[in-house]
């Protein structure tokens, strides 16, 4: 059912203004994750070139009380807060509702919902879906949940006239496993510099003195490795973990038994105050084992940080060689890594400026919503 990536090159006359909608994530302004901040930044450029945008939102996590916002039309519909009903019951509900909008082209995200990009399909509109990574792998996940992915995925080389991959890895997975094509479309990334403020301030940390990592707090995002990995650091420097997860408590529990008082667990942050923590940051750790194109690993490169990533090949694939990689899962070879950079300063600038050279050719937001652009004018145009 997926088009070539060739196809996405030709161009079509397509009305004026194209409807399209964004259904699966929790709504913008983006608050939670990266699939929010994508919905945001895709969504508001959108509307600058011209397209008719609407993002389905979720009551329970759902702040701004008016619309459009940033040009962007928001459609509020509730769901269940359940760990594994909250996305595909909104989902769902947003589905149904956009038959009755007559959109032209939408945007589905995370495989979790691929059941659902049938029902936009049934009114004659264009399906697209952002798969994101393999989800199943994840350990919060029990046999229900995995099997839920599975099928997924499956269904996502089937119902939608599009798979968009944010990685060439999740694009060959799809490819070796499936045997369909799919575009790929990385993850931008645009940090505001901002001076030292009031995060800093609360979190007692100065400029350059703070290592940061950014995620959810959930195993396979591995903040256990960089703690005991941190444990064996030599360094007055703080280690700032930045996430939250709402069902991970006994996860953070442990996290928080660290008897190392440099390491500040600073809950989730967002706005402001994250891109002032990415601004300053001496340098950033990404030690996710799971996903595709991580968003804070991109911001980190964009904000001009020496990052140091586990060597998943995804991570590989995005720090290519601005940044270090260390094995994956290898507290003790994370530790050196950190080590050396704490004691090398001039090396952490220099990986920093070609983090931030590469996040500016390869991931910025206006270079992904171009992708994005070009690919809902040929599915317009398809219609």
């Amino acid at each position: 059912m997926t088009a070539s990536p060739g196809k996405m090159g030709r161009t079509a006359s397509v009305r004026e203004n194209p409807r399209i909608a964004i259904l699966g994530t929790r709504g913008i302004p983006a608050g939670y994750g990266g699939f929010e901040t994508f919905a945001e930044e895709i969504s508001a450029r959108l509307v600058q070139r011209g397209f008719s945008v609407t993002v389905y939102c979720r009551t329970n996590r759902f702040q701004f009380r008016s619309s459009p916002y940033r040009g962007v039309d928001l459609v509020v519909l509730p769901t269940i807060r359940h760990k594994y009903l909250d996305t595909v019951v909104h989902t769902a509900l947003s589905a149904f509702h956009s038959l009755f909008k007559r959109f032209d082209a939408v945007l589905f995200c995370n495989a979790a919902n691929s059941l659902f990009t049938i029902i936009p399909r049934l009114g004659g509109a264009k399906v697209a879906i952002n798969v994101d990574g393999i989800e199943r792998k994840r350990l919060k996940w029990n046999a229900l949940g995995r099997g839920w992915y599975r099928l997924g995925e499956y269904l996502a080389t089937k119902f939608p006239h599009r798979i968009v991959a944010d990685a060439q890895v999740i694009h060959d997975y799809y490819q070796e496993t499936y045997g369909v094509d799919s575009e790929v479309i990385a993850y931008g990334a645009e940090v505001r510099p901002l001076p030292p403020g009031p995060a800093l301030a609360r979190l007692g940390v100065q400029p350059k003195d703070y290592i940061l990592y950014v995620s959810r707090l959930e195993p396979e995002n591995h903040a256990h490795t960089l703690v005991a990995a941190f444990e064996k650091v030599a360094t007055e420097k703080r280690l700032l973990i930045v996430g939250d997860a709402p069902y991970s408590r006994k996860y953070i529990e442990n996290l928080k038994k660290t008897k190392d008082s440099r390491i500040v667990f600073a809950g989730a942050i967002y706005g402001e105050g994250y891109h002032e923590l990415q601004t300053h940051a001496y340098c950033y750790v990404q030690a996710t084992a799971v996903g595709g194109t991580h968003p804070a690993l991109i911001e980190a490169m964009s904000a001009g940080n020496c990052v140091i990533a586990n060597g998943t090949p995804e991570n590989v694939e995005v720090v290519g060689d601005a940044g270090l990689v260390y094995s994956m899962n290898d507290a003790e070879d994370l530790a050196a890594r950190l080590q050396k950079v704490l004691e090398d300063p001039t090396l952490a600038q220099e990986m920093g400026a070609l983090a931030a050279q590469r996040a500016r050719e390869r991931y910025s937001w206006e270079t992904i919503a171009s992708q994005y652009e070009r690919l809902f004018r040929d599915l317009c145009a398809e219609r």
